[in-house]
């Protein structure tokens, strides 16, 4: 299967003969990122969220965003990164995920980037932090290697619906 159809058939896109989408993209550790812009509402810089008891422990809490109660994920440590810090770097992607808005704890956003499908190749199976099943695959442009993520459904799971 090519990485261009198994973009089209995870995310449920009509990607086409001159499919070209805009990703943000943001660091975890090292490694570069990548999400549809489309997902994306605000980017913020990181303030501490208010706690929830019995939360996950990479759900930060909750804060109130103009009226909407917005919960905090930390992408960081959903990944299995253990030495989190809080710089001025650190900042918050608030996102549309489904029906509901959540926050992404990221270590910094880079930029937007226009990958077209010949830039997109299918992730190889590997054991990494993070879940494959949220992996769509990997962009590449000029030397720099993006993952592209399903964010919807890496963060837009049950965690979500416990939230309120």
């Amino acid at each position: 299967m090519q990485a261009a159809e198994i973009v089209e058939s995870r995310a449920g896109l009509d990607l086409g003969e001159k499919w070209c989408d805009e990703f943000l993209t943001f660091k975890l550790g090292e490694e570069e990122y990548a999400i549809d812009i489309l997902k994306v509402q605000e980017i913020r810089g990181f303030e501490r969220p208010t706690r929830i008891a019995n939360a996950p422990h990479h759900v930060l809490g909750v804060v109130n965003l103009r009226g909407v109660i917005v919960p905090i994920i930390d992408l960081r440590l959903k990944c299995g990164f253990h030495d989190c810090q809080y710089t001025e770097t650190t900042v918050v992607i608030i996102l549309n995920v489904g029906d509901r808005v959540a926050g992404a704890v990221v270590d910094s956003v880079s930029d937007v980037l226009e990958l077209s499908r010949e830039q997109i190749s299918e992730a190889p199976d590997m054991s990494t932090g993070i879940d494959s099943s949220y992996i769509l695959g990997l962009g590449t442009i000029e030397s720099r290697m993006l993952i592209l993520i399903d964010i919807e459904r890496m963060i837009g799971s049950a965690e979500l619906g416990s939230m309120g």
